[in-house]
């Protein structure tokens, strides 16, 4: 099994053990700057992707989706070449316009092992195994999910009427502001490895990423959201360097403010943001849930609105007291 390495019985370790939960190219950043930091990872993937090569797979197999999975995978590749050269396997994709054309190879190699083991968990660990991954993946639930959100604005002739969409694709790309979301099945079950993960863990993280397709919906899976909450572990959220997509035009505080909409008894300790992404009201919402505002640099120095991993990780570090 590959999973984040636990201390021998007496062993004295200054790694912290972590989890991290999100989905996507957010969480992708997060576990980039976080295995700069521990050994002792795992990442806590969402299973509500419903579009591309992932929502193809799901509908064909009635299996989890792995894309966001295979990305967390690839981003827990070591930098070594054999690392990165698995990395990019992983993450490239079949040409042309046959059955194989948009499949992502990873995520083919996850779904041929989920078939081979019926056992999702133990086709994960065994990717990892093969590609000597800095952790473990796991998926939040072991039920494909399903998102609903109740948008406004979706019609413009009636601005303020409250409207459902259903599913992660049309949530993620929809011009509409998302209100709230919703996860069906409502009483779905963790994965119980995730939840063991989390009761071991000394630091749970979540985000960054996209907020309401990503982040929350951990918070709405009634036995993982107990696990975050009641866990002794410090909980750190990284927040994104930008409001876009499904979030866009919205505030950072505002972004905190869903958080506690979502999830009423979340308290946190750490709350990290890029110097540009930091409003004036940021800290006292913060401050409302318990945290503190660790305000940064953590940009990429191409202008784009990514995190630099080794930017990050110092931070993680720091607030880790690595």
């Amino acid at each position: 099994m590959n999973a984040a390495r636990r201390p021998a019985r007496g062993e004295r370790t200054s790694r912290p053990a972590v989890t991290a939960l999100g989905g996507g190219h957010g969480l992708s950043a997060s576990l980039s700057a976080l295995r700069r930091v521990t050994d002792r990872l795992t990442a806590i993937v969402t299973v509500a992707d419903d579009g591309g090569s992932s929502g193809r797979l799901r509908s064909e197999f009635d299996c989890l989706p792995p894309g966001d999975l295979r990305m967390a995978l690839a981003a827990l590749c070591e930098d070594d070449h054999a690392g990165r050269q698995w990395a990019d396997v992983l993450q490239s994709r079949f040409t042309g316009s046959g059955p194989l054309g948009g499949h992502a190879v990873g995520n083919l190699l996850i779904a041929g092992l989920w078939q081979h083991l019926d056992d999702p968990v133990a086709g994960l660990d065994q990717v990892g195994e093969l590609l000597r991954t800095r952790g473990r993946v796991l998926p939040m639930s072991l039920t494909p999910l399903t998102i609903a959100a109740e948008v406004i604005g979706l019609d413009p002739l009636r601005p303020d009427e409250v409207c459902t969409l259903s599913g992660q694709a049309t949530v993620a790309k929809t011009r509409a502001e998302v209100q709230k979301i919703r996860l069906e099945p409502e009483d779905a079950s963790a994965c119980p490895d995730s939840l063991e993960a989390i009761a071991d863990s000394d630091f749970v993280v979540l985000g960054p990423g996209s907020w309401f397709t990503s982040v929350l919906p951990h918070l709405l899976v009634p036995e993982l959201a107990d696990a975050i909450v009641d866990s002794s572990a410090r909980k750190v959220v990284a927040l994104n360097m930008s409001s876009a997509g499904e979030t866009d035009g919205f505030t950072p505080s505002r972004h905190i403010e869903l958080l506690a909409e979502h999830a009423p008894r979340l308290r946190l300790d750490t709350v990290i943001a890029d110097q540009s992404f930091a409003d004036e009201h940021l800290d006292s919402y913060v401050r409302s849930l318990g945290a503190e505002l660790v305000v940064a640099d953590v940009a990429m120095r191409d202008g784009s609105a990514r995190h630099d991993p080794l930017r990050l990780a110092s931070v993680f570090a720091d607030v880790m007291g690595c």
